[in-house]
């Protein structure tokens, strides 16, 4: 029997979908959770789409995704954290429990910078969390992307910078894409849960070749993360929140997301 109880597909896994088409065929197929894209809410009442999406039996895991924090003018920085206030209530206005934070970088920078700008930004938004009773989730990325996505790299800098704020409302996010590769993944991955900090696990994989570093995500069991230890790190800490199916793929965009959502149950149920 198949068990898709913790099975959570993003709103961009299936970005052709209009939000509504996507919790629909979601439903239908037995998915149980939702993490909302920004995008997906484009032109349309916040409050009544959330709850749409409860209607159809789907639990909204978060809201992504904020973050984006550094810029080279003070000015250019509020803006970024004034965005962040806006979409902490967006979050709150759709229900959903968490935000995930890509925390920005900019190439023209040091790194150093860029991270000191990202707690600062973080520690100005908190406040408002807490007063919407939202979390906030610090999303390591790949180093790939530490020119202009992130310079947040590694589960320990977001560890580090979590346990450094101190506060109930941030933690962190695990993707399989932007981690494996890491020496350190399994004691961080065992750090941060064990200290309550593990917020929402991302699944996909890392295809070989990758033709695309940011459109080419594969189907789990198609590339080389092996997912199945990183789960079991995860869940020895005591984790069992949603396991989330986030793939960026201009191939599984192009094909009919109806058989796209069949392959990710599938693969989830294989792979997973």
């Amino acid at each position: 029997m198949k068990n898709l109880t913790r099975l959570g597909v993003h709103t961009i896994t299936t970005k052709p979908w209009d939000i509504d088409v996507a919790a629909r065929n979601y439903a239908e197929k037995g998915v149980a959770a939702i993490s909302v894209w920004r995008e997906a809410l484009e032109g349309r009442n916040i409050k009544s789409t959330g709850q749409m999406l409860r209607d159809t039996g789907l639990t909204i895991t978060s809201y992504v995704r904020g973050g984006f924090f550094p810029a080279e003018s003070a000015k250019d920085r509020q803006v970024a954290i004034n965005h962040n206030l806006k979409m902490i209530d967006e979050a709150a206005e759709l229900g959903a429990p968490l935000m995930v934070l890509v925390c920005g970088a900019v190439p023209r920078q040091p790194l150093n910078v860029s991270r000191t700008q990202i707690r600062d930004g973080i520690a100005a938004i908190l406040p408002h969390a807490a007063a919407c009773g939202l979390k906030l989730g610090i999303e390591p990325l790949h180093p790939m992307y530490a020119d202009n996505r992130s310079a947040i790299n590694t589960l320990k800098q977001a560890n580090d910078m979590v346990e450094e704020l101190a506060s109930p409302h941030l933690g962190v996010v695990c993707d399989v894409y932007h981690l494996w590769w890491d020496p350190d993944l399994k004691r961080e991955t065992i750090r941060c849960g064990n200290n309550g900090n593990l917020l929402a696990f991302h699944v996909c994989d890392w295809k070989t070749p990758t033709e695309d570093l940011l459109l080419d995500r594969g189907l789990m069991g198609e590339g080389c993360i092996d997912i199945k230890q990183i789960r079991e790190w995860i869940e020895s800490t005591g984790y069992n929140g949603f396991i989330e199916v986030e793939i960026f793929s201009k191939k599984y965009w192009a094909m009919d997301q109806t058989d796209f959502i069949d392959k990710i149950i599938s693969a989830y149920l294989q792979h997973v």
